[in-house]
């Protein structure tokens, strides 16, 4: 693969990384010191995954029919243009169609590289390959929630700065070679695309699970767990460096997962991360009120789950056909989506109609769900 190619693509989603860890919980910072309830909080929060959602079934042909490259310039335009607009009008539903614009961009932005990714790798660097890609968006992602405490000095500035940073990293695209993927049968009609979609399905659903339980981790931390972390006492510095404390964790072990993946198989490293990870959240129930301890909880437990989705695209490439793999990209995108639909919407009604119950066992029972899911998955084999 070529290197140069690598380290843009990489770089483009550390960018796409930071702007969605910024907005999650800066968004519900702002709109919970506005006095919005958290179900509203929460409904907000799913605009960028519903935007993935519409957009995902319509990604494969012109990806096919124009290559990688416009694919990722237009979906990168989108995000720093959304990004840019969002100072110009405080209003929750004109931010709830700038979250959808954004998820439509991101999702174009990340469908274009992992393909690209996936479709160029070796199998023996496959996972190598998908953990750099992860690491890039967990460090973009971890830096996010650090401009939280940027709307004490001006409420727009966070946005401006991702958008500056969005912009700059969007103009080394120009200096790409553009590529298309494999070649398949052509797709002539909606018929033609549900069967493909439903022939890669029958090959990854597994696969999809770690990306649906990435997307409700990640939405309902970042999206539900600052209202709920407000909520029982903390302030806005303790919540977000908790946030950057899970991510840390995933970055950190992101790369020698993928790696032992390659050489113990998938399936092996998703069931344990997965079984641990489920009872590390079971644990941080009890440390609510110790933010240091809950802080080395949830270092742990993004040591742990925080390779979930990166894994699960590499588990999803060794269970599809290579023809397949644009399909099964975009499954891994739905199956995201879905996962972050839920977080933050169901963490919303957890906190506005649950009290007594802590929060992370929401996420532990989640987990726990998915390891039994794979655990008993007998796989099959590819024509």
């Amino acid at each position: 693969m070529n290197r140069f190619r690598f380290w843009v693509l990489v770089s483009i989603v550390a960018i796409s990384g930071f702007s969605q860890g910024m907005l999650l919980p800066l968004i519900s910072v702002i709109f919970e010191q506005d006095g919005l309830s958290a179900t509203l909080n929460g409904l907000n929060a799913t605009a960028l995954y519903i935007g993935i959602l519409l957009v995902s079934p319509f990604m494969e042909p012109p990806l096919r029919k124009f290559g990688y490259k416009p694919i990722i310039i237009i979906g990168g335009l989108i995000v720093i243009l959304a990004l840019a607009l969002f100072p110009l009008w405080k209003s929750f539903w004109f931010w709830f169609f700038l979250r959808l614009c954004i998820g439509i961009g991101d999702n174009a932005l990340h469908f274009g590289t992992q393909t690209w990714i996936t479709s160029t790798s070796p199998k023996e660097k496959r996972g190598r390959n998908i953990s750099i890609y992860g690491v890039f968006f967990g460090i973009g992602f971890a830096m996010g929630p650090l401009m939280t405490p940027l709307i004490f000095i001006h409420e727009a500035l966070p946005f401006i700065i991702s958008a500056s940073l969005c912009l700059v990293a969007w103009l080394f695209l120009f200096a790409l070679q553009n590529d298309f993927p494999e070649k398949a049968i052509e797709l002539t009609s909606f018929r033609d695309t549900a069967s493909r979609f439903k022939k890669a399905f029958s090959y990854s659903w597994v696969a999809l699970l770690p990306a649906v339980g990435y997307g409700f981790l990640e939405a309902s931390l970042n999206g539900s767990f600052p209202v709920y972390g407000l909520r029982i006492g903390m302030d806005v510095t303790s919540v977000s460096i908790l946030l950057v404390s899970f991510a840390i964790g995933g970055i950190v072990f992101q790369l020698p997962l993928g790696m032992l993946s390659d050489r113990l198989g998938r399936k092996k490293i998703l069931t344990f991360i997965l079984a641990f990870g489920s009872v590390t959240f079971f644990l941080a129930s009890f440390l609510e009120q110790n933010v240091v301890g809950l802080g080395i909880c949830l270092f742990i437990a993004g040591m742990l789950v925080g390779s979930t989705f990166s894994l699960g695209i590499s588990y999803m490439t060794d269970l599809t056909p290579k023809s397949l793999l644009p399909t099964g990209n975009i499954l891994c995108g739905i199956a995201f989506s879905v996962g972050s639909l839920l977080g933050p919407y169901m963490g919303g009604l957890f906190i506005q109609f649950i009290s007594g119950i802590s929060f992370f066992l929401v996420i532990s029972l989640m987990l726990l769900i998915i390891f039994f899911c794979i655990a008993f998955h007998k796989q099959k084999v590819i024509a």
